[in-house]
Protein backbone atom coordinates (compact mmCIF):
# COMPACT_ATOMS: atom_id res chain seq x y z
CA UNK A 1 0.00 0.00 0.00
CA UNK A 2 1.32 3.65 -1.17
CA UNK A 3 2.16 5.82 1.63
CA UNK A 4 0.52 9.09 1.51
CA UNK A 5 3.20 12.33 2.87
CA UNK A 6 0.99 14.48 5.26
CA UNK A 7 3.68 16.86 4.81
CA UNK A 8 1.83 18.81 1.89
CA UNK A 9 -1.16 18.78 3.50
CA UNK A 10 0.52 20.56 6.90
CA UNK A 11 2.15 23.00 4.55
CA UNK A 12 -1.34 23.76 2.85
CA UNK A 13 -3.02 24.65 6.63
CA UNK A 14 -0.35 26.32 7.47
CA UNK A 15 -0.35 28.34 4.79
CA UNK A 16 -4.18 29.14 5.09
CA UNK A 17 -3.96 29.54 8.44
CA UNK A 18 -1.15 32.53 7.67
CA UNK A 19 -3.50 33.73 5.29
CA UNK A 20 -6.26 34.48 7.32
CA UNK A 21 -4.11 36.19 9.86
CA UNK A 22 -2.88 38.42 7.24
CA UNK A 23 -6.24 38.91 6.44
CA UNK A 24 -7.30 39.70 9.71
CA UNK A 25 -4.42 41.79 10.65
CA UNK A 26 -4.08 44.22 7.65
CA UNK A 27 -7.86 43.95 6.31
CA UNK A 28 -10.17 47.24 7.88
CA UNK A 29 -12.80 46.38 9.87
CA UNK A 30 -16.07 45.69 8.54
CA UNK A 31 -18.88 48.84 8.91
CA UNK A 32 -20.66 48.78 11.94
CA UNK A 33 -24.34 47.91 11.97
CA UNK A 34 -25.96 51.06 13.46
CA UNK A 35 -29.83 51.01 14.69
CA UNK A 36 -32.02 52.23 17.10
CA UNK A 37 -34.05 50.30 19.44
CA UNK A 38 -37.38 51.69 20.89
CA UNK A 39 -38.88 48.73 22.62
CA UNK A 40 -37.92 49.77 25.69
CA UNK A 41 -37.60 53.59 25.82
CA UNK A 42 -34.39 54.41 22.94
CA UNK A 43 -31.29 52.31 22.94
CA UNK A 44 -28.47 53.09 20.21
CA UNK A 45 -27.37 49.44 19.04
CA UNK A 46 -23.73 48.98 17.66
CA UNK A 47 -23.52 45.07 15.89
CA UNK A 48 -26.37 44.62 18.32
CA UNK A 49 -25.23 45.30 21.52
CA UNK A 50 -26.57 48.50 23.70
CA UNK A 51 -24.00 50.95 22.82
CA UNK A 52 -24.28 54.72 25.09
CA UNK A 53 -22.24 57.15 23.86
CA UNK A 54 -19.24 58.23 25.89
CA UNK A 55 -17.71 61.19 23.51
CA UNK A 56 -15.95 64.25 22.88
CA UNK A 57 -16.06 67.18 20.82
CA UNK A 58 -12.97 66.72 18.59
CA UNK A 59 -10.68 69.30 17.23
CA UNK A 60 -6.99 68.90 17.38
CA UNK A 61 -6.21 72.43 16.63
CA UNK A 62 -2.45 73.63 17.63
CA UNK A 63 -1.54 76.35 19.91
CA UNK A 64 -1.28 79.10 17.74
CA UNK A 65 -3.44 78.07 14.96
CA UNK A 66 -6.97 78.79 14.65
CA UNK A 67 -10.38 77.56 13.39
CA UNK A 68 -8.95 76.58 9.89
CA UNK A 69 -5.77 74.74 11.15
CA UNK A 70 -6.00 71.46 8.73
CA UNK A 71 -4.90 69.30 11.63
CA UNK A 72 -6.22 66.06 9.18
CA UNK A 73 -3.37 66.67 6.93
CA UNK A 74 -0.62 67.45 9.96
CA UNK A 75 1.76 65.21 9.71
CA UNK A 76 2.51 64.15 13.83
CA UNK A 77 -1.25 63.14 13.66
CA UNK A 78 -2.58 64.61 16.77
CA UNK A 79 -4.91 61.84 16.99
CA UNK A 80 -2.78 59.33 17.56
CA UNK A 81 -1.53 60.87 21.27
CA UNK A 82 -5.34 62.06 22.28
CA UNK A 83 -6.38 58.31 21.00
CA UNK A 84 -4.45 56.39 23.25
CA UNK A 85 -5.49 59.00 26.33
CA UNK A 86 -9.08 59.14 25.07
CA UNK A 87 -9.23 54.68 25.41
CA UNK A 88 -7.19 55.36 28.62
CA UNK A 89 -10.52 57.83 29.59
CA UNK A 90 -13.35 55.48 28.48
CA UNK A 91 -14.18 57.47 25.12
CA UNK A 92 -15.90 55.40 22.60
CA UNK A 93 -16.69 58.33 20.26
CA UNK A 94 -15.78 61.38 18.89
CA UNK A 95 -18.03 64.44 17.29
CA UNK A 96 -16.18 65.91 14.06
CA UNK A 97 -17.62 69.36 13.63
CA UNK A 98 -16.84 69.27 9.50
CA UNK A 99 -14.56 66.70 7.54
CA UNK A 100 -11.48 67.92 6.30
CA UNK A 101 -10.71 68.84 2.47
CA UNK A 102 -8.73 65.90 1.61
CA UNK A 103 -11.07 62.96 1.92
CA UNK A 104 -7.70 60.66 2.00
CA UNK A 105 -6.32 61.92 5.01
CA UNK A 106 -9.38 62.02 6.50
CA UNK A 107 -10.20 58.40 5.98
CA UNK A 108 -6.66 57.80 7.28
CA UNK A 109 -7.65 59.57 10.86
CA UNK A 110 -10.96 57.75 10.92
CA UNK A 111 -9.18 54.35 10.09
CA UNK A 112 -6.40 55.25 13.07
CA UNK A 113 -9.18 56.38 15.79
CA UNK A 114 -11.68 53.26 14.65
CA UNK A 115 -8.73 50.72 14.19
CA UNK A 116 -6.40 51.21 17.29
CA UNK A 117 -8.61 52.74 19.55
CA UNK A 118 -12.21 51.28 18.92
CA UNK A 119 -13.28 55.05 18.78
CA UNK A 120 -16.56 55.71 16.55
CA UNK A 121 -17.61 59.36 14.80
CA UNK A 122 -20.42 61.47 14.79
CA UNK A 123 -19.78 63.19 11.36
CA UNK A 124 -20.93 66.37 10.66
CA UNK A 125 -21.66 69.38 8.71
CA UNK A 126 -22.81 72.88 9.55
CA UNK A 127 -24.53 73.51 6.85
CA UNK A 128 -23.52 76.87 6.20
CA UNK A 129 -23.82 78.40 9.92
CA UNK A 130 -21.30 80.58 10.38
CA UNK A 131 -20.10 81.35 7.64
CA UNK A 132 -20.42 84.96 5.41
CA UNK A 133 -21.98 86.25 3.88
CA UNK A 134 -24.34 84.23 6.12
CA UNK A 135 -26.35 81.26 5.18
CA UNK A 136 -29.85 82.00 4.07
CA UNK A 137 -31.93 78.75 4.21
CA UNK A 138 -34.46 80.56 1.89
CA UNK A 139 -31.89 80.61 -1.33
CA UNK A 140 -32.10 78.08 -3.61
CA UNK A 141 -28.51 78.13 -5.10
CA UNK A 142 -27.53 78.12 -1.24
CA UNK A 143 -29.53 74.98 -0.32
CA UNK A 144 -28.18 73.22 -3.65
CA UNK A 145 -24.57 74.38 -2.75
CA UNK A 146 -25.10 72.52 0.92
CA UNK A 147 -26.67 69.61 -0.26
CA UNK A 148 -23.91 68.96 -2.53
CA UNK A 149 -21.37 69.05 -0.11
CA UNK A 150 -23.61 67.03 2.25
CA UNK A 151 -24.02 64.08 0.03
CA UNK A 152 -20.12 64.64 -0.74
CA UNK A 153 -19.10 63.94 2.86
CA UNK A 154 -21.58 61.04 2.94
CA UNK A 155 -20.79 59.46 -0.58
CA UNK A 156 -16.74 59.77 1.22
CA UNK A 157 -16.96 58.18 3.93
CA UNK A 158 -20.07 55.73 4.77
CA UNK A 159 -18.13 53.06 3.93
CA UNK A 160 -15.58 54.02 7.27
CA UNK A 161 -15.64 51.10 9.89
CA UNK A 162 -15.80 54.10 12.21
CA UNK A 163 -18.62 56.45 10.91
CA UNK A 164 -21.79 56.11 13.42
CA UNK A 165 -24.15 58.88 12.70
CA UNK A 166 -24.02 61.81 10.54
CA UNK A 167 -24.51 65.13 12.49
CA UNK A 168 -26.65 67.66 9.87
CA UNK A 169 -26.19 71.46 11.43
CA UNK A 170 -25.09 72.62 14.95
CA UNK A 171 -27.00 76.02 16.28
CA UNK A 172 -28.42 76.61 13.33
CA UNK A 173 -31.71 77.38 14.63
CA UNK A 174 -30.56 80.01 16.73
CA UNK A 175 -30.02 82.52 13.30
CA UNK A 176 -34.32 82.70 14.10
CA UNK A 177 -34.57 81.42 17.68
CA UNK A 178 -32.02 83.90 19.05
CA UNK A 179 -31.53 86.22 15.69
CA UNK A 180 -27.68 84.79 15.75
CA UNK A 181 -26.59 85.25 12.09
CA UNK A 182 -29.84 86.56 11.00
CA UNK A 183 -31.34 85.86 7.72
CA UNK A 184 -34.28 86.54 5.59
CA UNK A 185 -36.57 86.81 2.72
CA UNK A 186 -38.96 90.12 1.36
CA UNK A 187 -42.09 87.28 1.99
CA UNK A 188 -40.67 86.59 5.59
CA UNK A 189 -40.91 90.39 6.29
CA UNK A 190 -44.29 90.96 5.33
CA UNK A 191 -45.22 88.41 7.48
CA UNK A 192 -47.38 90.15 10.66
CA UNK A 193 -45.24 89.90 13.42
CA UNK A 194 -41.90 88.79 15.32
CA UNK A 195 -43.14 85.56 16.19
CA UNK A 196 -44.98 84.65 12.86
CA UNK A 197 -41.67 85.58 11.48
CA UNK A 198 -39.61 83.04 13.45
CA UNK A 199 -42.02 79.89 13.32
CA UNK A 200 -41.75 80.65 8.77
CA UNK A 201 -38.13 80.81 9.47
CA UNK A 202 -38.35 77.57 11.47
CA UNK A 203 -40.49 75.72 9.10
CA UNK A 204 -38.22 76.69 6.06
CA UNK A 205 -35.06 75.42 7.75
CA UNK A 206 -36.61 72.43 9.44
CA UNK A 207 -37.90 71.39 5.68
CA UNK A 208 -34.45 71.67 4.49
CA UNK A 209 -32.71 69.52 7.17
CA UNK A 210 -35.39 66.91 6.10
CA UNK A 211 -35.04 67.00 2.33
CA UNK A 212 -31.08 66.43 2.84
CA UNK A 213 -31.95 64.01 5.39
CA UNK A 214 -33.94 62.04 2.90
CA UNK A 215 -31.66 62.52 -0.20
CA UNK A 216 -28.83 60.81 2.34
CA UNK A 217 -30.69 57.81 3.09
CA UNK A 218 -31.06 57.60 -0.61
CA UNK A 219 -27.34 56.69 -0.56
CA UNK A 220 -26.68 55.85 2.62
CA UNK A 221 -29.31 53.47 4.44
CA UNK A 222 -26.86 52.41 7.21
CA UNK A 223 -26.30 55.30 9.59
CA UNK A 224 -28.86 57.08 11.47
CA UNK A 225 -29.03 60.81 10.91
CA UNK A 226 -28.53 63.67 13.81
CA UNK A 227 -29.98 66.77 13.38
CA UNK A 228 -27.96 69.70 16.15
CA UNK A 229 -30.09 71.93 17.29
CA UNK A 230 -29.26 74.50 20.16
CA UNK A 231 -31.92 74.16 23.48
CA UNK A 232 -35.56 73.23 22.87
CA UNK A 233 -37.56 76.54 21.27
CA UNK A 234 -38.49 75.67 17.69
CA UNK A 235 -38.45 71.59 18.26
CA UNK A 236 -42.95 71.86 17.36
CA UNK A 237 -41.88 72.92 14.38
CA UNK A 238 -39.30 70.22 13.47
CA UNK A 239 -41.47 67.68 14.47
CA UNK A 240 -43.85 68.37 11.78
CA UNK A 241 -40.98 69.44 8.98
CA UNK A 242 -38.42 66.64 10.01
CA UNK A 243 -40.16 63.10 10.21
CA UNK A 244 -37.02 61.32 8.36
CA UNK A 245 -34.41 62.66 11.28
CA UNK A 246 -33.39 59.89 13.74
CA UNK A 247 -32.01 61.19 16.39
CA UNK A 248 -32.10 65.06 18.32
CA UNK A 249 -28.60 65.92 18.48
CA UNK A 250 -28.65 68.62 21.61
CA UNK A 251 -26.94 71.14 22.83
CA UNK A 252 -27.86 72.62 25.93
CA UNK A 253 -26.28 74.08 29.06
CA UNK A 254 -28.41 74.17 32.08
CA UNK A 255 -25.44 74.59 34.94
CA UNK A 256 -24.84 71.08 36.78
CA UNK A 257 -27.97 69.13 34.97
CA UNK A 258 -30.27 69.52 32.34
CA UNK A 259 -33.81 69.82 34.62
CA UNK A 260 -36.51 68.94 32.35
CA UNK A 261 -34.55 68.77 28.82
CA UNK A 262 -35.42 64.94 27.97
CA UNK A 263 -39.13 65.11 29.16
CA UNK A 264 -39.41 68.63 26.48
CA UNK A 265 -38.00 66.62 23.99
CA UNK A 266 -39.92 63.28 24.37
CA UNK A 267 -43.22 65.46 24.71
CA UNK A 268 -42.41 68.15 21.78
CA UNK A 269 -40.53 65.75 19.13
CA UNK A 270 -40.12 62.07 20.08
CA UNK A 271 -36.58 60.87 18.95
CA UNK A 272 -33.34 59.66 20.71
CA UNK A 273 -31.63 62.26 22.36
CA UNK A 274 -27.22 62.73 21.99
CA UNK A 275 -26.26 65.84 23.74
CA UNK A 276 -23.73 66.66 21.12
CA UNK A 277 -22.63 69.83 23.48
CA UNK A 278 -22.26 70.02 27.04
CA UNK A 279 -20.07 70.53 29.57
CA UNK A 280 -18.36 73.44 32.09
CA UNK A 281 -15.47 75.59 31.62
CA UNK A 282 -12.58 75.43 33.77
CA UNK A 283 -12.03 79.02 34.48
CA UNK A 284 -13.69 81.07 37.52
CA UNK A 285 -14.32 84.62 36.22
CA UNK A 286 -15.10 85.57 39.58
CA UNK A 287 -11.74 84.36 41.03
CA UNK A 288 -9.40 84.60 38.00
CA UNK A 289 -8.16 81.70 38.24
CA UNK A 290 -8.42 78.21 36.35
CA UNK A 291 -11.32 76.01 38.58
CA UNK A 292 -10.90 72.61 37.26
CA UNK A 293 -12.41 71.06 40.53
CA UNK A 294 -15.79 73.03 39.92
CA UNK A 295 -15.60 71.98 36.00
CA UNK A 296 -14.97 68.12 36.95
CA UNK A 297 -17.81 68.07 39.75
CA UNK A 298 -20.56 70.08 37.08
CA UNK A 299 -19.34 67.60 34.33
CA UNK A 300 -19.73 64.67 37.10
CA UNK A 301 -23.55 65.98 37.56
CA UNK A 302 -24.52 66.21 34.07
CA UNK A 303 -23.20 62.83 32.92
CA UNK A 304 -25.28 61.44 35.69
CA UNK A 305 -28.09 62.76 34.42
CA UNK A 306 -27.81 61.98 30.63
CA UNK A 307 -26.87 58.29 32.55
CA UNK A 308 -30.09 58.63 33.82
CA UNK A 309 -32.09 59.26 31.42
CA UNK A 310 -31.06 56.38 29.27
CA UNK A 311 -32.41 54.03 31.50
CA UNK A 312 -36.51 54.63 31.11
CA UNK A 313 -36.83 52.88 34.80
CA UNK A 314 -35.07 55.68 36.38
CA UNK A 315 -35.78 58.27 33.77
CA UNK A 316 -37.22 59.45 30.78
CA UNK A 317 -35.32 56.87 28.59
CA UNK A 318 -34.30 58.77 25.62
CA UNK A 319 -31.02 59.40 26.37
CA UNK A 320 -28.48 57.54 23.96
CA UNK A 321 -25.00 59.49 25.57
CA UNK A 322 -23.39 62.95 24.86
CA UNK A 323 -20.01 64.33 23.59
CA UNK A 324 -18.77 66.46 25.89
CA UNK A 325 -17.45 69.93 24.87
CA UNK A 326 -14.32 69.32 24.39
CA UNK A 327 -11.80 67.47 24.45
CA UNK A 328 -9.22 70.28 24.56
CA UNK A 329 -8.82 73.88 25.00
CA UNK A 330 -8.46 76.16 22.30
CA UNK A 331 -6.60 78.89 22.63
CA UNK A 332 -7.64 80.89 19.69
CA UNK A 333 -11.22 82.32 20.52
CA UNK A 334 -11.18 85.07 22.32
CA UNK A 335 -9.87 87.04 19.16
CA UNK A 336 -10.39 85.08 16.09
CA UNK A 337 -9.16 87.57 13.81
CA UNK A 338 -6.04 88.55 16.04
CA UNK A 339 -3.26 85.81 15.23
CA UNK A 340 -0.96 86.62 17.67
CA UNK A 341 -3.43 86.27 20.23
CA UNK A 342 -3.37 82.33 19.17
CA UNK A 343 -0.50 81.52 21.69
CA UNK A 344 -1.83 82.99 24.83
CA UNK A 345 -4.94 81.45 26.61
CA UNK A 346 -6.80 84.63 27.22
CA UNK A 347 -8.73 84.72 30.92
CA UNK A 348 -11.52 87.00 29.32
CA UNK A 349 -15.16 85.58 29.44
CA UNK A 350 -17.34 86.28 26.16
CA UNK A 351 -20.97 85.32 27.75
CA UNK A 352 -23.24 84.92 30.73
CA UNK A 353 -24.89 82.10 32.01
CA UNK A 354 -26.69 82.25 35.51
CA UNK A 355 -26.79 78.36 35.52
CA UNK A 356 -22.57 78.30 36.11
CA UNK A 357 -23.38 80.13 39.09
CA UNK A 358 -19.81 79.39 40.90
CA UNK A 359 -19.00 82.97 39.30
CA UNK A 360 -21.86 84.42 38.33
CA UNK A 361 -21.41 86.93 40.73
CA UNK A 362 -18.61 88.17 38.72
CA UNK A 363 -19.35 92.22 38.01
CA UNK A 364 -21.15 92.22 34.46
CA UNK A 365 -22.02 88.83 35.21
CA UNK A 366 -19.61 87.47 31.98
CA UNK A 367 -18.45 84.25 33.41
CA UNK A 368 -18.24 81.79 30.64
CA UNK A 369 -15.00 81.46 29.31
CA UNK A 370 -14.31 80.12 25.27
CA UNK A 371 -10.84 79.29 25.86
CA UNK A 372 -10.80 76.65 28.86
CA UNK A 373 -13.93 73.70 28.29
CA UNK A 374 -11.31 71.07 27.36
CA UNK A 375 -11.15 67.84 29.48
CA UNK A 376 -7.18 67.89 28.79
CA UNK A 377 -5.19 71.40 28.60
CA UNK A 378 -2.45 72.30 26.38
CA UNK A 379 1.30 73.39 26.63
CA UNK A 380 3.52 74.98 24.36
CA UNK A 381 5.78 72.81 24.65
CA UNK A 382 5.90 69.83 22.74
CA UNK A 383 5.52 66.45 23.68
CA UNK A 384 7.85 63.74 22.48
CA UNK A 385 5.40 63.38 19.51
CA UNK A 386 6.24 66.76 18.74
CA UNK A 387 2.71 68.36 19.38
CA UNK A 388 1.32 70.41 22.06
CA UNK A 389 1.58 68.51 25.82
CA UNK A 390 -2.10 67.33 26.97
CA UNK A 391 -2.13 67.52 30.80
CA UNK A 392 -5.30 65.91 31.80
CA UNK A 393 -7.68 67.55 33.85
CA UNK A 394 -9.07 66.64 37.16
CA UNK A 395 -12.59 66.55 34.59
CA UNK A 396 -11.08 63.85 32.63
CA UNK A 397 -9.89 61.56 35.71
CA UNK A 398 -13.35 61.82 37.34
CA UNK A 399 -14.86 60.94 33.81
CA UNK A 400 -12.49 57.89 33.42
CA UNK A 401 -13.82 56.25 36.53
CA UNK A 402 -17.10 56.90 35.41
CA UNK A 403 -16.96 55.94 31.92
CA UNK A 404 -14.83 52.71 32.74
CA UNK A 405 -16.76 51.33 35.39
CA UNK A 406 -18.36 47.86 35.45
CA UNK A 407 -22.26 47.98 35.09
Amino acid sequence: MKKTSVLPIVLIFLALLGIGLLYTFFMPPSMPVVTIDNTAGYKLRVNDKPFLIKGVCYQPIAIGKDYEFDFWSDGKKPWLTDGKLMKQMGVNTVRFYRAGKNPEAVRAALYDLNKKFGIYVLMGHYLGFGSWPPANYANQEFRLRMKTEVLDMVQHYQSSPAILMWVLGNENNYSFDRMVQNWTTPEIEALPDPEARRREKARIYYSFVNELAKEIKKVDSKHPIVMGVGEVLSLDVAKKECPDIDVIGMIAYRGPGFGNLFRQVKQTFDRPVVMIEWGADSYNALAKTPDETTQAEFIKLQWRDIERNADPKKGVGNSIGGTLFEWSDEWWKSNETLPHTWSVQDPVAHWSNAAFYSDFDVPGHMNMNEEWWGAVRLETDPGREGINKRIPKEVYFILKSLWNKKN
